[in-house]
């Protein structure tokens, strides 16, 4: 939790209350810490910290407005909080839409979405965890996983310290390989069956 003489330190990222509020902005942020640190839902917030509805709805406006962005880069600049991803996943998929959703035409020999260069949309994105993406893109179904790899991680930029980077055999591509160890990461993928000189790979 957040202590008192801490929250002093970033009050001002936050909006003054014009009245006595029955639950303080320090209240409300260590709700939401706690929210974040069990994965609970908002209803099963302990009691000690208040409705948790009222919490929930100025949560909601203080991350509408950028106040939770710029009071959380604050305590990380204070050294109040540390935050160090050392895994992230590269991966893609395929978005399915329905042809009603893509502008598909009756009886047409060629579907929209082909003439674009794919049958469905692609999602790109590396993940620090199951709900925690960094950063993503979106490409034609037929763009290739290690072009579009290759820039997120350009995009992302150079790791400051060392971070596994988890791939499947789309990107064990040489170039893929060799920009991630630049940037600083260390790739976790398995060799493709037919490589010449396999790579040890747990």
């Amino acid at each position: 939790e957040i202590e008192k003489e801490q929250y002093e330190q970033i009050a001002e990222c936050f909006p003054k209350q014009r009245k006595p509020a029955k639950i303080s902005n320090l209240d409300v942020l260590n709700a939401a810490l706690c929210v974040m640190e069990n994965g609970c839902k908002w209803r099963s917030l302990p009691k000690e910290y208040g409705d948790w509805h009222v919490i929930y709805v100025r949560i909601n406006r203080w991350a509408k407005k950028g106040v939770l962005e710029q009071a959380f880069l604050r305590l990380q600049q204070l050294g109040v909080i540390q935050i160090q991803v050392n895994v992230v996943s590269l991966d893609s998929a395929y978005i399915k839409v329905h042809p009603d959703g893509m502008g598909a035409l009756k009886k047409t020999e060629c579907k929209p979405s082909e003439e674009q260069g794919g049958v469905e949309p692609k999602l790109h994105m590396v993940a620090a965890s199951d709900r925690d993406g960094v950063i993503f893109s979106l490409s034609a179904g037929n763009r290739g996983d290690g072009p579009e790899g290759r820039t997120l991680l350009q995009q992302l930029g150079p790791a400051d310290h060392p971070v596994y980077l988890l791939m499947d055999r789309a990107y064990e591509g040489d170039e893929t390989r060799a920009l991630a160890v630049e940037l600083g990461y260390i790739p976790i993928v398995p060799p493709k069956s037919n490589r010449k000189d396999p790579w040890a790979y747990d």
